[in-house]
């Protein structure tokens, strides 16, 4: 055991660089992958624990005032119900913001669905006009206990008694409504466009969820039921953008995990053959095969686990102060049950693939034999081929092609399945890299194309009955910096089975059509004609040239869906036409709200406030929600992601040109014999590691395009937005790529190739004994 850690003492201080390369890319993925579970339990464990804590129900009804709601308790496989409770749609306004709600009356706090208090106090019989917030749109509207809300049009107030989480889906400017807890009297009292409705359903199993909301609907009636949300849809829209994140990281980390493992493989392969005559001798003087595998997999399982603790370590102590989300995340997975044993799962897993990796590659120094085996009776390195010799002869432009050059060329590719391997393990992390890239230039595509994924309108105003339309048209255009107005109208429907709802729009006119992003058909442009997200696509099981059936309230409408539109709202759950199609089955149609178009260049912020100010009271202006926007984080993630990449490749590198400067020391004596200057030898190392990077940039760069597009494509399909979102890298920055990864390359290799280049015949010939 003595001789072994003196062995591998001595191995370490000859490969330090080496050793502190393993160790810094194992941190950076195992803190990639500790960072990838705390936001996938961030995403998940926040939502569950209102949910659990607030025995929440697994389905919302909403339906029309005259409905029996109440005999929905009697359904089979329901369990406890909340309500049903009187509902009113209304708008408020807070510090200058306005926003849509939904007041529910109540006057105890239900037992199921129950609201959990994070602030102030709950419903007061002696406040008539107080009511409870839910969490998400106090914060929408900036406001805590003691703050007054104003019903614009009414003169009316409400004070905010309270602050409440609820496991219901959250509110969202533009897109749904907020949830307000007042007393039945309030709700009774408030001007509002219409009342209603809504009862929660506890289920016995939660698996019965299509099932039990279709027989809801048959038992009431479909024109009863306005609007259904079940807990699915609400557990998605909480998880949001951080389980992206989360998925990002955890598939870069375990992609990073598979290239640092085949990099250590490649670096003890090479070193294995570098090493033969110490290993043959280290056997000569007793040591068993298992001793000598040992040295090696101890070894770099030392450096791995080396690099695991700092890496758990670091993101235990430091990662709750990093800023935004991520911070957010590791503190709130911090408090989850089940931290402790992932943050000892995690670095135990990772180091346990390396050393299985490196057990392979180690189980080879076994296998040598005590009796060195001379060099010269290996297999020679292989003549020059046919087109390498016409290459020594060819000129260019009037210049005879630089033999180093060729013979670079032969030394990286005349050993073939070496050579694809050192190419294959080198494009691994480079391919990793682009669909990197890819997933910065979607953001970017996001955030300064928005048109181009769905995004055309930048505002969406809504005014009030004192506005007809063309009057409120003419105020949305006035403003210069409006390019374009569309009226439109968005309503909830039930989906053919009756077991959920999704969002019909009718947007634009069939003279003044509404610019959707389509990813796949045509616009519509006739009548019955209509677009869909991808998520309605896949709720409904249907394809691009199918006419689909939905019902809103008691009126049935037949649709043909020609195209398929980027959605990034309501999880592509939305299906599209234009507002003459709806007119012509309620030729009383007005439009609801409006989607403004701005000229390039405009502020958003700043047009909607002024616009604001010119509707004095009557308009309503949001800002369209960018996906982009929650997703700002993950530039920083792409950057971490990339130095881990670059790292792992840096280490196949330096093993590749350690291998290269070996090999060619019995090519030494020859290359001087045909008149090749030190110089002109050094060229020859560093064009043949030039030729092996530019193979493996060219391989990573050929699949990783490609890669980036079904994964970024199968991410939007899965979050019902669709395929067609993907934005590769520009030319430019892949060839800004390619060159810094092999003129760096080609650098690494000038110093060990020029040490090489310039040693004394008798070091040759010793290395050659």
């Amino acid at each position: 055991m003595r001789a072994t850690l003196r062995w591998a003492h001595s191995d370490l201080r000859t490969h330090r660089g080496e050793a502190l390369f393993i160790v810094l890319a194992t941190a950076g993925i195992v803190v990639s992958l500790l960072l990838a579970a705390a936001l996938f339990g961030y995403a998940t464990n926040p939502w569950q624990r209102v949910f659990s804590q607030s025995h929440g129900a697994h389905v919302w009804i909403h339906t029309g005032p005259s409905a029996d709601a109440a005999r929905l308790a009697k359904l089979d496989g329901v369990g406890p119900v909340a309500g049903p409770y009187p509902t009113a749609s209304a708008t408020v306004a807070s510090r200058g913001t306005r926003a849509s709600v939904e007041l529910r009356g109540t006057v105890e706090p239900p037992a199921t669905g129950r609201p959990l208090m994070t602030s102030g106090n709950w419903l007061d019989p002696t406040a008539p006009d107080g009511v409870v917030l839910e969490s998400s749109l106090a914060r929408a509207l900036w406001a805590a206990p003691g703050d007054t809300l104003t019903l614009p049009g009414t003169g009316r107030t409400l004070t905010v008694l309270g602050v409440a989480d609820s496991a219901e889906p959250h509110y969202r400017p533009g897109e749904r409504s907020g949830l307000v807890w007042a007393l039945p009297s309030a709700v009774g009292r408030t001007a509002a466009s219409g009342g209603g409705q809504v009862i929660g359903l506890r289920l016995d199993d939660p698996g019965d969820t299509d099932y039990v909301i279709q027989r809801a609907v048959t038992l009431l009636g479909a024109g009863a039921v306005t609007e259904v949300d079940n807990w699915k849809q609400a557990r998605a829209e909480a998880q949001g953008d951080n389980r992206l994140l989360g998925q990002v990281l955890g598939l870069f980390g375990l992609g990073a995990l598979v290239a640092a493992a085949l990099a250590v493989h490649g670096a003890i392969g090479t070193r294995i053959r570098g090493h033969l005559r110490d290993i043959s001798v280290l056997k000569a003087i007793g040591f068993t095969p298992g001793q000598v595998v040992r040295i090696f997999l101890l070894q770099h399982v030392a450096f791995a686990l080396l690099g695991a603790v700092v890496a758990a370590a670091l993101t235990q102590a430091l990662g709750s102060r990093v800023p935004g989300r991520l911070g957010d995340a590791v503190g709130v997975w911090q408090g989850l049950p089940g931290h402790t044993a992932v943050l000892l799962a995690v670095p135990v897993t990772a180091v346990l693939f390396i050393g299985a990796t490196t057990a392979l590659a180690a189980w080879r120094a076994g296998r040598v034999t005590p009796v060195p085996v001379l060099r010269a009776a290996a297999p020679p390195a292989g003549r020059l081929s046919g087109v390498a010799r016409r290459a020594l002869g060819l000129r260019a432009f009037g210049l005879r092609l630089s033999p180093a050059l060729v013979l670079g060329w032969h030394k990286a590719f005349t050993r073939r399945p070496r050579s694809l391997a050192t190419v294959a393990r080198l494009a691994l992390p480079l391919l990793l890299i682009v669909v990197a890239l890819s997933a910065w230039t979607t953001i970017d595509r996001f955030q300064s194309r928005p048109e181009q994924v769905g995004l055309a309108a930048a505002l969406t105003a809504r005014t009030d009955d004192s506005l007809d339309d063309p009057a409120a048209r003419k105020l949305l255009a006035r403003d210069p910096r409006v390019a374009a107005v569309h009226p439109g109208v968005e309503v909830a429907a039930l989906v053919p089975g009756q077991t959920g709802t999704i969002a019909l729009r009718g947007l634009g006119t069939r003279a003044d059509p509404y610019p959707f992003s389509l990813a796949e058909g045509r616009a519509a442009r006739e009548r019955d004609e209509a677009v869909a997200g991808q998520g309605l696509l896949d709720l409904m099981d249907v394809r691009v040239g199918d006419w689909v059936r939905i019902t809103v309230g008691e009126q049935p409408q037949i649709l043909h869906i020609v195209g398929r539109s980027l959605e990034p709202e309501n999880a592509g759950r939305v299906i599209s036409t234009s507002l003459d199609t709806l007119r012509e089955n309620d030729p009383a149609l007005r439009p609801t709200l409006y989607q403004v178009q701005l000229r390039p260049g405009a502020d958003a912020h700043s047009v909607a406030a002024g616009l604001a100010r010119a509707g004095h009271g009557h308009v309503d202006v949001h800002e369209v929600t960018n996906p982009a926007d929650g997703l700002s984080p993950l530039r920083g993630v792409v950057v971490g992601l990339i130095a881990v990449l670059a790292l792992i490749g840096l280490i196949e590198l330096l093993t590749a040109i350690g291998g290269t400067v070996r090999e060619g020391e019995r090519d030494l004596l020859a290359l001087k014999a045909i008149g090749l200057s030190p110089r002109q030898i050094t060229a020859v190392t560093m064009a043949s590691t030039g030729c092996t990077a530019l193979a493996a940039v060219l391989v990573g760069t050929a699949l990783g395009v490609p890669v980036g597009y079904w994964l970024i494509d199968a991410q939007g399909r899965s979050s019902g937005i669709g395929a067609g979102i993907a934005q590769a890298p520009s030319v430019s920055l892949l060839l800004l790529f390619a060159a810094s990864a092999v003129l760096g390359a080609t650098a690494l290799a000038a110093l060990p190739a020029a040490r090489a280049g310039r040693r004394r015949l008798a070091d040759t010939l010793s290395a050659m004994a």
